[in-house]
């Protein structure tokens, strides 16, 4: 009998994401994931029961990645820190983002396999709200954001830059500094 080739939980967990990209949920399988990883489906299975099981660990941990990031963020000083710290994290891995965006749409799955992750990942939700809502309320006291507008409105401003396509493909800084200066002045020059 062959030897299994071993992975780690980070080769795993990039070949998932990889193949979540680029097929999506519904295209997402063991099949092709062990053949990219150059193992036996069984290898796989070792570890997690079907896709589900894998899929909702990898959400859980890449959120608590951005969650770790979140709360370095919170601790900088200064609230331009923070801020350029967010835009950095926001928008250099828009992939992170888009498997967020996969967590919040999975299918309502009812298994003993993803239950307590799908808890967990609406925790991290919460939590990442929270210290988003920190930086905001931050924010509002340094006179940074204007106090009238809806803290929902501002988070949602920042995230859906992501959205924006860089049609010019500009390097990754120029974009991010674009970004962060439309964010900081408007689009409006006042004479």
């Amino acid at each position: 009998m062959a030897r299994e080739r071993k992975f780690t939980k980070e080769d795993l967990y990039q070949e998932t994401k990889e193949l979540l990209l680029e097929v999506g949920y519904e295209g997402f399988n063991f099949s092709i994931l062990a053949d990219n990883l150059k193992v036996s489906r069984g290898a796989i299975y070792k570890y997690f029961k079907n896709k589900d099981h894998l899929i909702t660990n990898y959400m859980v941990y890449e959120m608590e990645k951005f969650i770790e990031h979140l709360t370095y963020i919170g601790t900088l000083d200064d609230f331009d820190s923070q801020f350029e710290s967010l835009l950095q994290s926001i928008l250099a891995d828009k992939d992170n983002q888009r498997i967020r965006e996969m967590a919040i749409k999975l299918p309502e799955i009812n298994s003993k396999y993803t239950e307590e992750n799908r808890k967990r990942i609406s925790s991290l939700h919460l939590e990442m709200y929270h210290s988003l809502q920190e930086f905001v309320t931050k924010g509002k006291k340094q006179k940074k954001f204007p106090a009238h507008l809806p803290d929902s409105l501002i988070l949602g401003f920042i995230f859906n830059t992501i959205d924006l396509p860089n049609h010019e493909q500009l390097p990754t800084e120029e974009w991010i500094g674009h970004i962060r200066f439309m964010l900081s002045h408007g689009i409006v020059i006042d004479n």
